[in-house]
């Protein structure tokens, strides 16, 4: 083990940091952490709905609404953070406001045609929130590259009496030409149904699901998109409707599909939240590093309802040390689950149609498989997944308790 984290430390995690301190990476690691305030709010949101929900009870309110906006505005919010962002990193400052809203103006002429399609009314649909972000981040990032090369761009000389504000005005304008005319024409000019598009990207998984390697490939996509903050709520359009038929053939007795969300996110490895980060949220509230403990805190209560997102964008996402050990989840976790309820059938597949996700552990998983060997094969997924945690997150650690032993010598000096 102690090899293991000496290569980590001297050759790992020195070239992810290089990675890690790219202008663009930066740029959208901290449009992501910038949203955190959103996504915490809108986890407390979430799980205030589970008395209504879960236990019926008739006159609780409806915290989804709520919900809706907040978490459910994120990807709005990143489509403005990105470029405006990226301008404030390259010293472009005026036109970092201008950059932002132009962001927002692409990611809705994207969506626009599946508003159309949806029939969507205002901002309920799902686009605005973790359905929408990869498209969010998208957009942002072109907005963001257009705005870069006009960065320096003025149809006015140095020595011009116009005052800058009023030349910043009509310098703008020709990047946000750019960026909106390029849309329209492929959005309405071209039909071009962008976000359809990016979706019919994955869609080959939909034929190969049902395998071992379909089932690593489809976790392994959740976890790496999650990693770099783009929720795995956006592959919901292509794999929903294959679970759902895959668990109802499993309750009508027909089949025993593994591969559903009953599997997935309540029965054996969605402990915590997608990529088993419950035991990852434990670590960090027995850390020595305050700023990791008190994270760890803040993050118990919607991980024990496997809501993960503070932990993920607070620790995980565009951070180089935490995302290869979220990888290895997907790939090591669902092997243990196939060869647990396939190969030797140690446990059985889900057969109950449960859509509630947000069902703490080990509750979800009596109710899915009504199982003593379905728990064990849940907590032997859990131990697994403490022992890939561990070894990456005191590297983690140990780089900021060095941070913060630097910070409080600074300030005594």
């Amino acid at each position: 083990m102690n090899k293991f984290i000496h290569w980590l430390e001297t050759s790992f995690a020195p070239r992810m940091t290089k990675i890690n301190n790219n202008q663009w990476i930066v740029t959208l690691k901290d449009s992501i952490m910038q949203t955190l305030p959103l996504i915490f709010l809108g986890s407390l949101f979430c799980c205030l709905t589970i008395p209504g929900d879960v236990f019926k009870i008739s006159w609780w309110p409806d915290f989804w609404t709520p919900f809706g906006w907040t978490l459910g505005m994120i990807s709005l919010m990143i489509s403005f953070l990105i470029p405006f962002n990226l301008m404030e990193k390259k010293r472009f400052r005026q036109q970092r406001l201008i950059g932002g809203m132009t962001g927002i103006i692409v990611f809705a002429i994207i969506i626009t045609p599946q508003l159309t399609i949806d029939k969507a009314i205002g901002f309920s649909h799902g686009v605005f929130g973790a359905g929408g972000m990869f498209i969010a981040i998208l957009a942002g990032i072109f907005v963001a590259f257009v705005m870069g090369l006009f960065g320096k761009f003025s149809f006015f000389k140095e020595d011009s009496v116009i005052p800058d504000f009023v030349r910043s005005w009509f310098d703008s304008m020709l990047p946000i030409g750019i960026c909106v005319v390029i849309m329209w024409i492929l959005v309405d000019g071209l039909k071009i149904d962008i976000y359809n598009a990016v979706l019919a990207v994955v869609s080959p998984l939909s034929g190969s699901m049902e395998t071992l390697w379909g089932f690593i490939v489809v976790i392994f996509l959740d976890c790496f998109l999650y990693s770099m903050g783009i929720s795995g709520w956006v592959l919901t359009p292509i794999t929903k409707p294959i679970f759902l038929a895959a668990i109802t053939a499993n309750a009508a007795g027909t089949a025993a599909n593994l591969v559903t969300s009953e599997t997935i996110y309540s029965a054996y490895l969605a402990v915590g939240g997608m990529g088993c980060t419950f035991p990852l949220v434990i670590m960090m509230m027995l850390s020595r590093s305050s700023k990791l403990k008190a994270l760890g805190k803040a993050c118990i209560v919607p991980a024990v309802f496997n809501i993960n997102e503070p932990v993920v964008f607070g620790a995980v996402a565009w951070n180089p040390v935490m995302m290869f050990p979220m990888w290895l989840q997907a790939i090591v976790l669902p092997i243990i689950v196939w060869i647990g309820t396939k190969v030797i059938a140690f446990a059985p597949v889900p057969k109950v149609v449960f859509d509630l996700w947000y069902t703490p552990f080990p509750i979800s998983t009596w109710i899915t498989t009504q199982s003593v060997t379905g728990i064990i094969l849940m907590l032997v997924c859990v131990a697994v997944s403490t022992c890939i945690w561990y070894p990456f997150f005191k590297m983690y650690e140990k780089n900021e308790i060095d941070a913060e032993a630097l910070k409080a010598a600074g300030t005594k000096a």
